[in-house]
């Protein structure tokens, strides 16, 4: 995955947080021109994502490290796999070592879950889409996994696309086309437009309003059949709510156009892998 400031950033943060002052242990026993070599190892089936993420935490730490790739982002993984390795200075392999974990396996559980619902609708018309339930300072991380594993990204922030949802409708007085009127007068971009809604009267509100995207919120599969024939096609339509593994196929059956799910960043299982650190020489 191409490493873009942003996510240099957040490595860099990352390992401010671990580091700090800095690494006393590895410092005070390692001798500064120990190298190492190691493995990242994983413990479990599943989709690798953040690799190179992962090499970032050590070549920030000192370039001489090497990474080399056994596996690529988006390949299925299996226990006992080696997914790369890395050789370098020991301190700087020690010190980033939980760090380049942290991230590799967040990432590689993002990127398993998504595969996982994507898998569940397959032979449908819809598209998993994921939601900006992700850990603070790691959306980016937390999208780019999500499109690994195969899923779609919904907007990245609250700059990208307008979402009315009924906190927003409440401020209107309760009406869903005073907000959407008040968007589109203040908004000079004109970026799409996505309005969430909770039963038939304020759906047919929305279709009056020749929005983008309607989000069905919390309907159950009945209602989001019956919310399909009556749009007709005229605008795409978005489940949320209740979406798990279990529902996501029955959700999907219903026609829906997208379905997206929080599930996946906020409730994410890390993808167990290990780095194994071995061979021990002077440099």
């Amino acid at each position: 995955m191409k490493i873009t400031p942003e996510i240099r950033a957040i490595v860099r943060r990352a390992l401010k947080e671990d580091i700090g002052a800095g690494d006393v242990t590895t410092d005070c026993t390692v001798p500064a021109g120990d190298w190492l070599t190691g493995r990242f190892v994983s413990k479990a089936q599943g989709v690798l994502a953040g690799l190179d993420v992962a090499g970032l935490a050590f070549t920030l730490l000192d370039k001489r490290v090497k990474v080399t790739r056994a596996a690529d982002d988006g390949g299925h993984v299996e226990p006992k796999q080696t997914l790369a390795t890395v050789e370098g200075p020991t301190r700087a392999l020690l010190t980033g070592e939980r760090t380049a974990l942290n991230l590799l396996q967040r990432m590689s559980g993002v990127a398993t879950a998504a595969e996982q619902f994507v898998r569940a609708v397959h032979g449908t018309k819809a598209v998993i889409l994921d939601t900006r339930k992700t850990a603070p300072g790691l959306r980016v991380l937390d999208k780019a996994a999500f499109a690994i594993g195969g899923g779609h990204n919904h907007r990245i922030g609250l700059f990208d696309m307008v979402m009315i949802k009924n906190n927003h409708i409440a401020a209107c007085g309760g009406s869903i086309t005073a907000a959407v009127e008040r968007v589109r007068a203040c908004d000079q971009r004109k970026r799409q437009i996505e309005v969430e809604v909770r039963n038939f009267d304020e759906l047919n509100e929305a279709l009056a309003l020749n929005v983008d995207r309607i989000m069905l919120d919390n309907m159950s599969a009945t209602d989001l059949r019956r919310a399909v024939e009556l749009t007709a096609g005229r605008v795409k339509l978005e489940a949320s709510g209740n979406v798990t593994l279990d529902t996501v196929r029955a959700i999907a059956e219903t026609g829906v156009d997208y379905i997206s799910t929080g599930a996946v960043t906020h409730s994410v299982k890390a993808l167990d892998i290990s780095l194994w650190l071995e061979d021990a020489h002077s440099g």
